[in-house]
């Protein structure tokens, strides 16, 4: 809150991911201040989350499918406005409680140049990060992030095919696509 810069930023991400209004996409409602703090105003979705119906075991391949098609369309929505989620996976997937599937959580979203591109590679995003090297930094989560975002590299839309696919497998077999005993190793096999 005290660093202007970064305030900024933050204000115009906000305003950015407020303009994803799609049915499949939990919505931002608005950019609040209240005693210095800024928050966001988000959408309750009261449901189970994708990684919760997954303990029970993988999905009917008809149910997998239908959510599959839920969550690409939402992620083209935002490709379409030029924003890469880079935390997709089943934790930010929920279902309301009339079965509609939401994607939540584009905390680590990135607003993509006309191009589909990076606009930029601030270190100041309000985000959180892992620092790899000092060349690169690691946003998301290991076992669903793509290889670049192994890396450290700059994410794009590929980026969340990758995740979506991983997703899409962890449906349908009920285990995740990328595993290990700790954080390096899952890095490891995604790599």
């Amino acid at each position: 809150a005290l660093d202007a810069d970064r305030l900024a930023r933050f204000k115009r991400e906000a305003e950015v991911l407020a303009s994803l209004n799609h049915p499949n996409i939990a919505a931002i409602y608005g950019l609040e201040d209240i005693g210095g703090s800024q928050f966001l105003v988000l959408e309750l979705v009261e449901g189970e989350t994708l990684a919760q119906k997954l303990k029970a075991g993988p999905l009917p391949i008809n149910e997998a499918l239908a959510v599959a098609r839920r969550v690409a369309d939402a992620c083209q929505a935002a490709h379409e406005k030029a924003i890469v989620h880079r935390d997709l996976k089943p934790a930010n997937i929920a279902f309301t409680k009339d079965e509609q599937v939401k994607v939540l959580d584009f905390g680590l979203a990135k607003a993509l140049a006309p191009d589909g591109v990076s606009a930029t590679a601030d270190a100041n995003s309000p985000t959180l990060s892992l620092a790899a090297t000092r060349a690169g930094v690691i946003l998301g989560t290991a076992a669903y992030m793509s290889p670049e975002q192994a890396k450290g590299r700059e994410a794009d839309k590929r980026s969340d095919v990758w995740s979506f696919g991983a997703v899409l497998y962890e449906m349908l077999t009920g285990k995740r696509a990328f595993e290990g005993e700790d954080l390096s190793d899952t890095l490891a096999n995604v790599l």
